[in-house]
């Protein structure tokens, strides 16, 4: 088990839960003062009332929730947004409304979820030439649509 400190902010609704225990990600809680209306194609950065203290070698990715998107078209920007293991501020959400009706965020909706990851300790080896592979240098639609 990992252990991550967390600070309740004086505007937090609650600690981020998980809604099943075999859940990847925690809800993130709007932590607004009033109801706030998201219009078409406007983006908006909702506080969550949290901050972290991470371990070195953990990164948190703020992700969108599946139902948002799938009623409204709300998703996170920058998604999945990395919080650094260093980074003591506020957690806050880049919200962004593709749907075609305005959606009023209120204070103490899930709004996006939050899933850790084990960062690796990478060391770069310079080299003048890659090994070769099947695919070689093919990018974008390579390996077909």
């Amino acid at each position: 088990m990992i252990r991550v400190a967390i600070q309740c902010l004086p505007n937090a609704v609650g600690l981020p839960k998980k809604m099943t225990q075999a859940a990847s990600g925690f809800d993130l809680c709007a932590a607004i003062e009033a109801p706030t209306v998201l219009r078409p194609m406007e983006r908006l950065r909702i506080p969550t009332g949290i901050a972290l203290a991470m371990p070195d070698g953990l990164e948190a990715q703020v992700r969108p929730r599946s139902g948002l998107a799938l009623r409204y078209g709300i998703t996170t920007l920058n998604s999945p947004g990395t919080i650094d293991a260093d980074y003591r501020g506020e957690v806050c959400v880049l919200l962004i409304n593709l749907g075609a009706e305005d959606v009023v965020i209120e204070r103490g909706m899930r709004i996006a979820q939050l899933v850790f990851h084990v960062v690796p300790t990478i060391a770069w080896d310079v080299v003048e030439e890659l090994p070769q592979t099947a695919r070689g240098t093919g990018g974008f639609g390579h390996t077909g649509a």
